[in-house]
């Protein structure tokens, strides 16, 4: 770690990043690389599957995000290996006084390789102004699930979102090809206009890929004639979104979404990291 580079600049703010390798074994998969400069890493690998799957969580000690600051996360999955990724708490993204924070993910992911990146949901305060780029990078064979679970404002504070705003980017690249690209600018009109969010604090978007037409009817099953959820297939990516009023009842449904595509992606029954149960 570079402690000069994770000195705190007034001016600045945080610049912390992260550097993640996963590697596979006979046995199991292994978190080769962990390397990190200022207030970002990981705790020590878990194995609660009991077969090789690597669940890892980021850790972001300081608890929140403000303008000015800067994380940058990089995951390497090798050939074979299978990691997943979560957060033990939910983000947080704080009132600027005008300065932006970024974050910036990006995920390449080796053949026959999986990542799962499923951090806890991102509250996002009143006044917030950020930039957030997820990138993925697919090999030809690589499987990956990963969604973004939000809340805008704190409505049991009864806070909503009436300034700020929200540039969120995904890029999702198949064999350095782009195959799914979408950026979503969320603001005080867009959180309460009938196009946008229309005034639901909760909103996500879960993406699994290469996923199958029997996932996409069975996820269709699911929601059945349920508001505020959808789920469509652009060639073999789903794409699975959701608007709530309450965070935890979004999530559980991405939760089930999730129990649906894993065993039929990657042959694996839905194991929930223990965090989530903390």
């Amino acid at each position: 770690m570079n402690n000069q580079a994770a000195v705190k600049s007034e001016v600045l703010g945080w610049q912390a990043s992260l550097n993640l390798s996963f590697a596979a074994t006979s046995e199991k998969t292994l978190l080769v690389k962990r390397q990190h400069v200022g207030p970002l890493t990981v705790q020590r690998p878990f194995y609660p599957e009991g077969d090789g799957v690597c669940h890892v969580y980021i850790l972001h000690p300081p608890g929140g995000i403000v303008g000015g600051d800067c994380l940058a996360i990089s995951v390497d999955a090798k050939a074979h290996s299978h990691a997943l990724i979560t957060t033990p708490a939910a983000g947080k993204f704080y009132r600027s006084s005008g300065e932006q924070a970024m974050q910036i993910v990006e995920i390449n992911v080796a053949e026959n390789a999986a990542v799962e990146w499923l951090p806890q949901e991102t509250i996002i305060y009143q006044g917030a102004r950020l930039k957030s780029v997820v990138k993925v990078n697919l090999a030809a064979t690589a499987r990956f699930i990963g969604w973004e679970i939000l809340s805008l404002g704190r409505p049991a504070s009864n806070e909503g979102f009436d300034y700020g705003l929200a540039d969120l980017h995904w890029q999702i690249y198949y064999q350095n090809k782009p195959i799914f690209l979408e950026r979503l600018q969320l603001d005080a009109k867009a959180f309460a206009a009938r196009w946008g969010l229309q005034g639901f604090s909760a909103c996500g978007t879960l993406f699994a890929t290469p996923a199958s037409s029997e996932s996409l009817v069975a996820v269709q099953s699911l929601i059945g004639d349920t508001k505020g959820r959808g789920v469509t297939r652009i060639d073999n990516v789903l794409v699975c979104r959701g608007l709530d009023n309450r965070t935890d009842t979004l999530r559980h449904f991405f939760e089930q979404v999730w129990a649906i595509v894993r065993p039929d992606m990657l042959q694996r029954n839905a194991c929930a990291p223990r965090i989530w149960a903390t």
